[in-house]
């Protein structure tokens, strides 16, 4: 049998290498939600491109991180790009909005926040690069944006309509399970030691609820690189963060799994790829 490939497809006898494009409201959040996903879709021979809506400019960061003339917004820049290349992505681009901060501070509603931005000219924005990389699979966040934070709802909206713009077919939202962070991540965020900030177990809103989570992809395969590409964050994920304090086999548990909601269809059973069987 014969198949007939697109300039971005390459085939290898009977299988077809797919385009992976995720979209993420800021660095470093790739790294922890589909760090793992996108590492071994590189290793299956996928091509694998990541969008950001900002840059993080309004990320929190220790003292002593940032040199004197240094920008964040550059930094996170360089850090997306070095976490990328650990990942195996082809492909990094920014829309370039501004970071609109945490939810209810006065940055969310700046001039340029990603926030405040047109539903339809961002969705354009994105739909061009989903057009250019004729995406197969395309990753955007849950309705809440996991945790309520303004970029990533707003990235769930923005995702959503860009896919539908741009014909996209296979369409999930990135999200974690809350069953999973209030008892196997509970259980070792108590054990830590407080200088690494652990979230508290009791103040967590979280992701969903497992019922609605189709797609379960293990990650432990490539765990190493999803934790190198975190570090590589070190601006946001510092040696000492809660993160990078697990130890290995606490890591592998919190972080060897990365969940999704297929919104393009309902599977009939629990789906373990992103891609076409």
């Amino acid at each position: 049998m014969v198949r007939r490939c697109t300039t971005l497809r390459v085939c290898h006898h009977d299988a077809v290498t797919e385009t992976l494009v995720c979209f993420h409201a800021h660095p470093d959040d790739e790294a922890i939600l589909t760090g793992g996903t996108m590492a071994r879709a590189a290793d299956d021979g996928h091509r694998v491109v990541v969008v950001f809506a900002t840059r993080g400019d309004h990320g929190e960061v220790a003292d002593g991180v940032l040199s004197d003339t240094e920008v964040l917004a550059d930094r996170r820049d360089d850090e997306a790009r070095r976490a990328a290349e650990i990942l195996g992505v082809a492909r990094v681009e920014f829309l370039d909005y501004r970071d609109s901060g945490m939810a209810e501070t006065e940055t969310n509603l700046a001039d340029g926040s990603f926030w405040t931005a047109d539903v339809e000219t961002a969705a354009a924005r994105l739909a061009r690069i989903l057009q250019e990389e004729d995406a197969d699979v395309f990753t955007t966040y849950d309705e809440r944006g996991g945790y309520g934070h303004p970029d990533h709802i707003q990235a769930h909206h923005v995702g959503v309509r860009a896919a539908e713009l741009a014909g996209t077919k296979r369409i999930y939202a990135a999200t974690v399970s809350r069953q999973h962070f209030l008892t196997i991540a509970a259980d070792q965020f108590a054990e830590m030691p407080s200088d690494a900030q652990p979230p508290n177990p009791e103040n967590f809103d979280l992701g969903v609820d497992e019922s609605r989570i189709t797609t379960w992809i293990d990650v432990t395969s490539v765990i190493d690189r999803k934790r190198a590409a975190m570090a590589a964050h070190a601006s946001q994920i510092p040696e000492e963060s809660f993160f990078l304090a697990l130890g290995g086999d606490d890591f592998v548990r919190t972080f060897g799994l990365e969940w999704y909601i297929r919104l393009d269809s309902t599977p009939a059973t629990r789906e373990h790829s992103l891609f076409t069987p």
